[in-house]
């Protein structure tokens, strides 16, 4: 499924090199997953989202590294490598997204077994079902307040000493989410109803919480973020509300542009359009709130003035 990357390990040379990698990784660090200081946990976020929050909760105390971190490459071709595998190998905790997003994650997990390693599933956390069709649990406005006290009780059970300073923290974090809340509800406030456009289920749960109507039907999306061609039914369906100026925005995921979509950021520019770019990797230069309130400002000037946005990673 073209969203859900798979560790692809090519050949018995790939594999063994990331088993090369682990043992490295074990040698160095016979203590367990820590930082060679002995005072810092190495800590792992599947995508680069998740490692903002756990280096926010996890400050000084902590090291954290995303796997998948390029907003400029397209995530539904990501391979692990041998340096992916030993950052997983000596990490102290683990959050992946789950419902397949992220399937490479338990590969390297079981090539590196550890009886004290914590590794957090977001589905699991916000009780998203096997069956749910969208992954993209990150632009749930709720998911990552709930994400973000999971990390803190992991790391107060690694590490208890400095319990105190990552509460703290994740009082801290929750007070951060504040501005993205608001404008998520003036956006709400102007534009409820408002018909929009989109080509993939990226930014679907904020679409969805902000109150606009994604007129795009499901099945358009679901091939799309599948890397299946959509029916000629609904790619006529969805040229349809472009050339007839029946959406507000049209909203894609700048990060896996193909023909098809191509062919709607067209039509979207010559039947004047707006177009705002998401994306599932979190550009550089912003903390995960940062992020999410930015895409809430450029849907907004997107419906109310007019204007296209994409965010420069």
């Amino acid at each position: 499924m073209r969203s859900r990357p798979l560790l692809v390990v090519g050949s018995l040379v790939a594999l063994l090199a990331i088993l090369a990698a682990v043992f490295i990784v074990s040698f160095r660090h016979p203590m367990g997953p820590q930082a060679a200081s002995g005072r810092t946990l190495l800590v792992v976020g599947a995508e680069n989202e998740y490692a903002s929050v756990l280096s926010q909760i996890g400050g000084r105390y902590v090291h954290a590294v995303g796997i998948m971190s390029n907003p400029n490459t397209d995530p539904h071709t990501f391979e692990a490598s041998t340096v992916d595998a030993s950052q997983v190998a000596g990490a102290a905790i683990i959050v992946q997204n789950g419902l397949g997003y992220d399937g490479f994650m338990q590969s390297l997990e079981a090539a590196s077994p550890s009886p004290r390693r914590i590794v957090l599933t977001v589905a699991d956390i916000v009780g998203a079902k096997s069956t749910t069709p969208n992954p993209h649990l990150w632009y749930r406005p709720g998911t990552m307040r709930a994400v973000a006290g999971r990390i803190a009780e992991a790391l107060i059970q690694r590490d208890p000493a400095h319990k105190s300073y990552f509460l703290q923290r994740l009082t801290a974090f929750d007070r951060s989410l504040k501005p993205w809340q608001q404008a998520l509800q003036q956006l709400k406030a102007v534009a409820s109803g408002t018909r929009v456009a989109v080509v993939e289920p990226v930014a679907d749960y904020l679409l969805q919480a902000a109150g606009l109507d994604i007129a795009t039907p499901w099945t358009f999306q679901a091939a799309i973020m599948n890397g299946e061609d959509p029916s000629p039914q609904d790619v006529a369906t969805v040229e349809g509300l472009l050339k007839q100026r029946q959406v507000a925005v049209l909203v894609y995921n700048f990060q896996a542009v193909e023909p098809t979509t191509e062919a709607l950021l067209t039509l979207a520019k010559q039947h004047g359009i707006p177009v705002v770019g998401v994306y599932e990797t979190m550009p550089r230069g912003f903390d995960y709130q940062r992020w999410m309130l930015a895409e809430t400002r450029a849907l907004r000037q997107a419906i109310v003035q007019h204007k296209s946005e994409v965010l420069v990673p």
